[in-house]
């Protein structure tokens, strides 16, 4: 008898048999990859993960020896021997299914894959052959469209889908051995309303909206529209709706309608920054009642399970949620575009478990626009090969469409890009003109002091300017005049949020409110200013900067004004990345002077964007090449992973003991086994400082690790508060620091 897992204490009756843990694990993971109608494969995968516990030296080490076995390499050599065609495909995932996917060649020639294959083995006994049966032959996945121009990238991104099935399958069913030995039940997973309640419950919810005024009655004409088409065959669809047109809640109604229509499991939220997946959930839960707890699940680093939506939960709904998160088992998913796209070209075990569920969904991008350049073109890569051969619906959801349509006019065609695009919104040009809300124009170029008189001659107003120092400088010049505020990323989350509710409420009273922020505001903050003053940027960031003017249509477009300026202070240059974007800008502006921000114009500049920046630039670290330059037994998973990052950080968190819940947890710190639930709870309490500041702070004794001896400098605390204002946040630049002594008191 051969036995896949023991159990301490117990006879090897209550072990659990490699047989049963083979089969069970190759039917689980044939159910995941059928999603993509690759059954077989996940078949074949799951029966030969472990088949290297088939040898003596394993056995030994389950009674207690402390030798290492091996017991990976030799289902990879079972997989190349029985499918010499295709068996590499397998050979990856299964040699892998521990340590995580390696690459096929390290530099030159070398395959460290192969390299393990030609390695000495333990013998295997010819056991597996009369337990196991394995599928005759490995067909193409049913209904699988080939792209000549990406045929390596393919087969990596069809590896990676087949190693989170088995991964996934793998870790479920030793969870379920080891449950219902030790407590004889199994663990909490997945589940969840169906989809048809959640639609039930979202009609309700909608049905309560009056159609009282033109917008109402114009986002219901866009609800309805776009809820009309939702039987449209599974693909890759556009929704292009000005700011105030409802498209939130309308991209959901249109989610479940088409995910019910074609039979799809799920519904993916994929949205750029963390406040805006915290805002678009508690959305979701509220339009969604009773069930909205129960069905979406938030993914991304500040969550935390233990306070979701501000109420304690029981352990046992602690646990099952922590589950869901590391395969999204869960109807709706809100997660960042971090961790969605870092996921698809992932190679660790646990960031690519929850990839087989992206499968057979509906993904909204919510704010599409703003994918890195660097990563484009794999971004879109990856999303296309979604939509094409793994059942997914792609739908490109934002105000300012990016042009990433591929199609036969060389002129206005993105290379790579997505065919057979589908808009969902009714006239997306007449629906700007119907919601068009403000008036934008450029005003030259203005210094500090004529931006501090526009800054007071209005009783309300935003300005947004491209850098910390100078908002921190321009405030600096309002600071004493009624309702200044400051809002930048060297404040704390917990910080920002209450200033923007004072700002909220201010605007809502009527007060003089002046403000001024980085671009941090732009990100789907919910603020309504009479007049917006925006530095040059990026046509979208100024379209997005016209969202917070007049943003509840109360006022008429000529009374509701943006203002682009120039920065006459070299001192306030943007970064050249940034400076690239503005250069765009103000081309565009030459021949769209008149309409800044309309759907021709940000058309125009997305192309010009684009075009300027080059293949190159769009795919900077090259990734496409190097995949296809790797050959199917040469394929960069480990590099990947390491090159595809969305937020190059180079910065260090600063943890600001900014009050009670921030001081509490980091005494728990102190005592605590694990982390995560603290480190959590302490995100949002965390400035991020550059490198060079950050040593300026460490060197003076200004900031210190907590509990070094068990942390390291994982957790770095301010210790010198007097560097945190309550009006500016962290000052890190030129800090003048009290004397050593006074720190120590």
């Amino acid at each position: 008898m051969f036995y896949a897992h023991s159990t301490v204490g117990g006879a090897k009756s209550d072990w659990q048999t490699l047989a049963s843990h083979l089969n069970d694990v190759g039917k689980m993971a044939a159910q995941r990859a059928d999603r993509f109608g690759a059954g077989p494969w996940g078949a074949a995968a799951g029966l030969l993960h472990d088949l290297g516990k088939y040898t003596a030296p394993f056995q030994r080490r389950l009674e207690g020896s402390p030798e290492r076995v091996d017991h990976s390499t030799a289902g990879a050599h079972i997989a190349i021997e029985k499918y010499p065609q295709v068996g590499y495909i397998l050979a990856y995932l299964i040699a892998g299914h521990h340590a995580g996917l390696a690459n096929g060649r390290d530099g030159g020639e070398r395959t460290p894959l192969q390299e393990r294959l030609n390695a000495d083995l333990p013998e295997l006994d010819n056991a597996w052959q009369t337990e196991l049966s394995l599928p005759t032959q490995l067909m193409p996945p049913a209904n699988f469209t080939p792209r000549r121009d990406r045929g390596f990238f393919q087969y990596a991104f069809l590896i990676r889908m087949l190693f989170s099935c088995l991964v996934d399958a793998d870790f479920i069913d030793t969870e379920n051995f080891y449950a219902l030995h030790e407590k004889g039940l199994l663990h909490g997973r997945g589940g969840g309303p169906k989809l048809e309640v959640l639609r039930e419950a979202l009609n309700e919810h909608l049905a309560t909206f009056e159609a009282n005024s033109d917008v109402n009655r114009l986002r219901d004409e866009i609800l309805t529209h776009i809820r009309s088409q939702a039987k449209e065959p599974p693909g890759r669809f556009t929704l292009t709706v000005p700011t105030g047109g409802g498209k939130t809640l309308a991209s959901l109604a249109f989610a479940l309608d088409h995910a019910i229509a074609h039979g799809m499991d799920r519904v993916i939220y994929v949205i750029p920054f963390t406040s805006i997946v915290e805002q678009n959930a508690a959305v979701f839960r509220e339009a969604l009642s009773e069930y909205g707890d129960a069905a979406v699940l938030e993914h991304h680093s500040a969550f935390d399970a233990e306070t979701s939506k501000g109420k304690r939960r029981d352990y046992k709904s602690i646990d099952k949620l922590k589950r869901d998160s590391e395969n999204w088992d869960a109807p709706i998913i809100v997660t960042t575009a971090v961790q969605f796209f870092e996921s698809l070209f992932a190679a660790k075990t646990s960031r690519c478990r929850k990839l087989h569920n992206i499968a057979n969904s509906v993904v909204i991008l919510d704010e599409a626009q703003t994918m890195p350049l660097p990563l484009l073109r794999p971004s879109v890569a990856a999303l296309d090969e979604l939509a094409l051969n793994y059942r997914t619906s792609v739908v490109l959801c934002t105000a300012t469409q990016p042009a990433l349509a591929e199609n036969d006019d060389p002129e206005r065609s993105f290379t790579g890009g997505l065919r057979d695009l589908r808009e969902l919104a009714p006239d997306p040009r007449e629906l700007y003109r119907q919601l068009e809300r403000v008036t934008v124009r450029h005003v030259g170029m203005l210094d500090d002091d004529a931006l501090r008189d526009e800054l007071l001659d209005g009783e309300q107003v935003l300005c947004i300017v491209n850098n910390r120092r100078h908002a921190r400088s321009l405030f600096e010049a309002i600071a004493e005049q009624p309702g200044a505020y400051h809002l930048t990323t060297a404040m704390c989350a917990v910080h920002r949020r209450q200033v923007l509710a004072e700002i909220r409420q201010r605007l809502k009273d009527c007060l003089p409110c002046r403000v001024v922020s980085t671009s941090l505001i732009e990100a789907g903050v919910d603020v309504d200013f009479p007049r917006v003053l925006r530095a040059e940027a990026g046509l979208d960031s100024i379209a997005q900067a016209a969202g917070r003017c007049n943003r509840e249509g109360k006022r008429s477009a000529v009374e509701s004004e943006v203002r682009i300026f120039a920065t006459a202070n070299e001192d306030w240059a943007p970064p050249p990345e940034l400076a690239q974007f503005a250069q765009a800008t103000r081309e565009v502006l030459r021949q769209h002077g008149n309409d800044p921000i309309s759907l021709a114009a940000i058309e125009a500049y997305f192309r010009l964007l684009y075009w300027q920046q080059g293949p190159q630039q769009l795919d900077r670290h090259d990734l496409l090449q190097l995949i296809e330059n790797g050959r199917l037994e040469g394929l960069p998973f480990e590099t990947l992973e390491q090159k595809f990052r969305m937020i190059e950080n180079t910065q260090r968190a600063v943890i600001i003991p900014f009050d009670k819940t921030a001081r509490d947890a980091i005494k728990e710190l102190a005592y605590a086994a694990g982390v995560g639930g603290i480190a959590r709870k302490l995100q949002p309490y965390t400035v991020q400082v550059p490198q060079q500041g950050f040593a300026a702070l460490e060197r003076v004794g200004a900031i210190a690790a907590i509990e070094p001896d068990k942390f390291g400098e994982q957790f770095m605390e301010l210790i010198n508060e007097d560097l945190y204002d309550e009006r500016l946040g962290l000052d890190w630049s030129d800090p003048t620091f009290r004397s050593a002594e006074s720190n120590c008191w």
